[in-house]
């Protein structure tokens, strides 16, 4: 369909294909479909989870369904980032695709997004690309311990990931992560983990929402507070500024995720993800318009809606088992999401959102959900401790 049929204002009948069929996905579709927009998912995992449209299954990456996928659906955008290239490629030869390859190719690939964020003077961590045992130990002398390491391909959740900290361990974390190439990027003594969602539509125009604050544990998002306690309109302003540039550079269409590190009042950017976001699952329940429903309207050739919050928020990730469903529920303005898949360590099966008009209400209700979350006036990076 082109660009000029898409923007009629009109999406009933628009067919939305997805390649992937995960949580992201079916959110996606779960926003779309008020607006009258149909779904088609291309999964190339062998276990899809999104169940609101038909599934295109590819597990193999033979590219046998990939004519029929197309043929069913008007535009193309995917819920995750490590899809193939050759079958993003083809798709972008046939249908629109948003956002595009260019995006999609950079944020599969460590060392161009840190090149990215080195073009755009936007700020990041200092980094070697190690291709061997002996990079490595040049990589280490240079950036000193610890360092992060982390593959340059693949990898999220903490996968892929380790942190050196003796040097007599380089040839066990050199043999553990594969042998392969990887991206040392100097130890960041950060405050905080941040994270900013932007949104931008086929015609230039941008969005932000409010800064995020991420809590981790073992590599896994637990939590994300939104807006972020205590931070300065300079400090969004910067954040905005940075995710700009990147949508503008890569000429985006669609939601883009940036995630930064806080350090003494500065930020620098970690990583980016050229999709709808974890960190972004708030604004289903905490914004006017969620990340998912600005996706759509951004690739479907529509207005961007109101990204401002309504209170403030907690984002809950239920890792490995669901939540006691009737705690959650008697709760008001506390929203149960839950992925329609198995309980299994370190899986997430869903999460859960809550509002609330200042942080004191919020960890009440965080409380009467989750009642061994600790004390803590600043209501933030004391929460990791949590299981």
């Amino acid at each position: 369909m082109s660009s000029t049929a898409r923007s009629r204002n009109r999406t009933t009948g628009l067919k939305v294909g997805v390649l992937g069929a995960g949580q992201l996905g079916r959110m996606m579709a779960l926003e779309g479909i008020p607006l009258g927009m149909q779904f088609a998912f291309y999964d190339t995992s062998g276990t899809p989870s999104a169940g609101l449209g038909k599934i295109y299954s590819d597990p193999d990456n033979s590219l046998a369904p990939l004519n029929d996928f197309i043929a069913d659906v008007d535009v193309v955008t995917y819920e995750f980032e490590h899809l193939p290239l050759d079958l993003a490629s083809q798709v972008a030869d046939a249908k629109p695709l948003y956002p595009g390859v260019k995006a999609l190719r950079i944020c599969q690939n460590r060392v161009l997004e840190k090149q990215t964020f080195d073009e755009l003077n936007i700020p990041t961590a200092p980094f070697r690309v190690v291709d061997s045992q002996a990079d490595l130990e040049q990589a280490v002398s240079e950036l000193g311990l610890p360092c992060v390491l982390k593959s340059t391909t693949e990898g999220y959740d903490g996968k892929g990931q380790a942190v050196l900290r003796d040097a007599a361990n380089i040839a066990d974390v050199w043999l553990s992560l594969g042998e392969r190439q990887l991206i040392a990027e100097a130890f960041i003594p950060f405050q905080r983990e941040l994270s900013i969602i932007a949104v931008r539509a086929e015609d230039g125009a941008t969005a932000t929402y409010p800064l995020m604050e991420n809590i981790h544990s073992e590599g896994i998002l637990r939590y994300t507070l939104a807006p972020a306690p205590d931070c300065s309109s300079e400090t969004f302003v910067r954040a905005s500024d940075y995710a700009e540039r990147l949508l503008n550079h890569l000429d985006y269409v669609g939601v883009l995720a940036l995630e930064l590190f806080e350090v003494n009042g500065a930020l620098m950017a970690n990583e980016m993800a050229p999709r709808v976001h974890n960190s972004g699952h708030w604004t289903q329940n905490g914004a006017h318009t969620s990340q998912f429903e600005n996706h759509l309207r951004a690739i479907s050739g529509l207005p961007l809606g109101d990204t401002g919050a309504i209170g403030v928020s907690c984002m809950v990730n239920l890792i490995g088992r669901e939540a006691d469903t009737a705690a959650v529920l008697t709760l008001a303005d506390t929203h149960l999401h839950l992925y329609g898949k198995s309980e299994r360590p370190g899986r997430k099966v869903g999460h859960i959102n809550i509002v609330a008009s200042d942080y004191a209400e919020l960890l009440k209700k965080l409380k009467l959900c989750l009642p061994h979350v600790p004390e803590h006036p600043a209501f933030s990076s004391s929460l990791i401790s949590l299981p």
